[in-house]
């Protein structure tokens, strides 16, 4: 092989193929239907409960998903550490992504592992106690073991903290690893910190490596997500791969006063649908989303052409309220501009 010859990521390897990638659900949810208990901490099933980890994996992969993120997402020493689970980091981590890489592999068609990256669960420097060397240390050594364990790419997800962002990208690139990061939009269409999307898809350009892709996940319901979706298309260049990973519907609390959350199968397809016209080109659920949810996105865009770029009115028809006073894109959104 000409070792001039640039190699191609999967996902880049995937889109020339087709307009949109599926991605998976949520894991906590499926793991918590399967008996996991409230405030346990899921990685551990990764060598306690392998085949209900599998089971996951398998569930996604069956429903038309393209990309599996492992089941990692808190398994960084930080957040192990309020487990007494520090020391087990590689273990872990390595144990998650043997199981989604074969699983992957016995798709019989391909199949992305991608290492899930959520934050450390600290705010870092100047406002809070952990600093951003601290931060890289403990998203490389997480990420080492992805790929050692057989992750193609690191996935950074949740993050609401540039600085952050940034100390997992590093640790990724470190480790060697391509990755996709994406951010939660959930204070008033805002991060936590107050980033924007339009400014968080601008500000990836000046991460210290190329996202094979970027958007939003978790934090609010489908109709507030496409919000975010249509502001991350307005600071994105024609090349960038935007991310759709919406929460299930909005979480309720049910008698047993266990949260559910409340988005049939009929509204996530009409989601995948609404973020695929406004710009996403991987589109997949977050808390709440089964592969019954999976499938349904799956099946609805395939059975559907991209339109155009949604309008509020549209979306809240299809998905309910986006939100007051929204500082983001679409047809409406000439007074929130001036805010």
């Amino acid at each position: 092989m000409n070792s001039s010859v640039p190699m191609i990521d999967p996902i880049s390897r995937l889109l020339r193929e087709r307009d949109v990638l599926i991605a998976d659900g949520a894991m906590g949810t499926n793991l918590f239907a399967l008996g996991l208990q409230n405030g346990a901490p899921g990685e551990l099933w990764n060598v306690e409960q392998p085949d209900s980890v599998r089971s996951v994996y398998r569930g996604f992969v069956d429903s038309g998903s393209d990309i599996i993120l492992t089941n990692t997402f808190g398994a960084n020493r930080f957040r192990f550490a309020l487990h007494k689970l520090q020391g087990r980091v590689r273990e872990l981590n390595m144990a998650a992504t043997e199981l989604a890489r074969a699983v992957a592999d016995g798709a019989g068609r391909p199949v992305i592992v991608a290492g899930a990256m959520g934050p450390t669960g600290d705010v870092l420097e100047p406002l809070g106690p952990r600093t951003s060397a601290e931060a890289e240390e403990a998203f490389h050594e997480q990420a080492e073991a992805l790929r050692d364990g057989g992750a193609d790419i690191a996935w950074i997800e949740t993050m609401f903290d540039d600085n952050e962002l940034e100390a997992a990208v590093r640790g990724a690139i470190r480790a060697g690893l391509p990755f996709v990061a994406t951010m939660t939009f959930d204070t008033g269409g805002h991060t936590m910190m107050g980033v924007r999307p339009i400014d968080a898809m601008r500000r990836s350009k000046g991460l210290p490596g190329k996202p094979l892709a970027f958007g939003a996940n978790c934090g609010v319901g489908p109709a507030q997500l496409l919000d975010s979706v249509l502001g991350l298309a307005q600071g994105a260049a024609a090349e960038d791969i935007i991310v759709a990973k919406s929460n299930c519907g909005l979480p309720m609390m049910g008698d047993d006063m266990k949260v559910r959350y409340n988005g049939t199968p009929e509204i996530m397809a009409a989601y995948a649908k609404l973020a695929r016209d406004a710009g996403a080109r991987i589109i997949g659920g977050c808390c709440g989303t089964t592969p019954e949810h999976v499938r349904a996105m799956a099946e609805a865009l395939a059975s559907s052409s991209k339109e155009a770029a949604p309008s509020y009115e549209k979306i809240e028809r299809a998905l309910g309220p986006v939100r007051k006073n929204t500082t983001q894109a679409g047809t409406s959104r000439r007074t929130a501009r001036s805010m």
